[in-house]
């Protein structure tokens, strides 16, 4: 069984990415993945507020020990991210940035959403910061244009194309997990 941290990208109030979350979450579980749910509204983060840079390992921080452990017990990763101006949120690239080895060797899948481009401008713009960490982007994306038209009473609900897509994400992230378990630190 693959162990999938999934996390939330979006802080907003009002955030449409939660409930797309809730349906990744579903599917992930359903495939039979056990699942880590990161809601960075609940996770809270400070922007970086450790002393020494995150290579060091040298976290002072309660919550960089919390995070750097939920992180090292993952064995891939899906950011459901929104687009913000072109890229993805602050708040997301502050929970990557906290840490670094924790990430490398780990296959990631994103799930991004937004208006015209369907989020894919934020996905593209996390290619380079997620390589850098090691992570390895696996060849899926979701994209997901007008979240919003698709939510009643909170809940996401996903055309055919977003579930077949998000079933090969899935598939994807257990198969690279496993290719790329030895090559982990």
């Amino acid at each position: 069984m693959t162990r999938i941290l999934i996390i939330v990208g979006s802080v907003r109030p009002g955030r449409v990415g939660l409930p797309v979350a809730h349906w990744v979450r579903d599917r992930v579980e359903a495939a039979g993945h056990d699942v880590d749910f990161a809601d960075l509204a609940e996770l809270n983060l400070p922007f970086m507020d450790e002393p020494e840079h995150p290579g060091k390992r040298a976290y002072t921080k309660p919550h960089t020990l919390a995070w750097s452990a939920r992180v090292d017990q993952a064995d891939a990763v899906l950011l459901v991210s929104p687009e913000y101006n072109h890229s993805y949120s602050p708040a997301l690239k502050n929970a990557l940035d906290f840490l670094m080895h924790e990430w490398q060797g780990k296959p990631a899948g994103v799930v991004a959403y937004g208006g015209a481009s369907s989020g894919l401008r934020a996905a593209a713009a996390l290619d380079q910061v997620l390589s850098t960490l090691g992570l390895v982007r696996v060849p899926v994306d979701v994209a997901i244009s007008g979240p919003a038209a698709h939510i009643a009473d909170g809940v996401f609900t996903a055309t055919e194309k977003h579930d077949a897509v998000l079933g090969r994400m899935i598939e994807s992230l257990g198969r690279y997990a496993e290719a790329l378990r030895p090559l982990r630190p």
